[in-house]
């Protein structure tokens, strides 16, 4: 799908588009084997431009993150971007792109809220939106949507990975809570 819009600050006939790709298990290669002592995964999937994605899982928890390489991937501020509670990642990631060059992606992410439990007496899952900043310049996360607080959540990450994913200074700018803040925005504090 593109839309047709101008981000201030960028060409007005600049054309931003989105565009997807899987981080499934089976989209993507694993890198060494499972960590005998807690059975941590490392895997990286097909990206968009020539960047890869980055995964890694460990203590129920996973990080993201973009480079040209894993290995390049894994220095980025992104990979250690993770949450106090359990957290996992959707299998689909929106690439926001200006042109043919991507600025940001989108993943939908569950984490555990352990002051509630389900029908199996684990903590309930909550929905989250993180929009991520890509290179050039570092990769960290720009935004969180929360889901169950904004019916129109995919349509606020869109519009904060164009507003404001390309100038933002990962370690010197603030995570912005973006649309009305929820459970799940208040479970990414750590």
């Amino acid at each position: 799908m593109a839309l047709a819009g101008a981000n201030p600050g960028q060409a007005a006939a600049e054309t931003i588009t989105s565009s997807y790709t899987s981080t499934a298990p089976k989209a993507c290669r694993m890198i060494g084997k499972p960590n005998e002592e807690d059975g941590s995964t490392t895997r990286v999937c097909p990206g968009k431009s020539g960047l890869v994605v980055l995964i890694n899982e460990g203590d129920l928890r996973e990080v993201v993150s973009v480079g040209r390489s894993h290995q390049a991937a894994a220095r980025e501020p992104a990979a250690q971007a993770w949450f106090g509670p359990f957290s996992s990642t959707g299998d689909t990631i929106e690439w926001r792109a200006a042109g043919s060059k991507p600025y940001a992606i989108i993943q939908r992410w569950q984490i555990a809220d352990n002051s509630e439990q389900d029908k199996r007496g684990g903590p309930v899952s909550r929905a989250m939106l993180a929009v991520t900043r890509l290179p050039p310049g570092e990769v960290c996360h720009v935004a969180y949507i929360d889901v169950a607080a904004n019916p129109d959540a995919n349509e606020l990450a869109r519009q904060a990975a164009d507003d404001f994913a390309r100038d933002f200074k990962c370690g010197a700018d603030t995570v912005k809570t973006v649309g009305q803040s929820g459970r799940t925005t208040a479970l990414t504090k750590r």
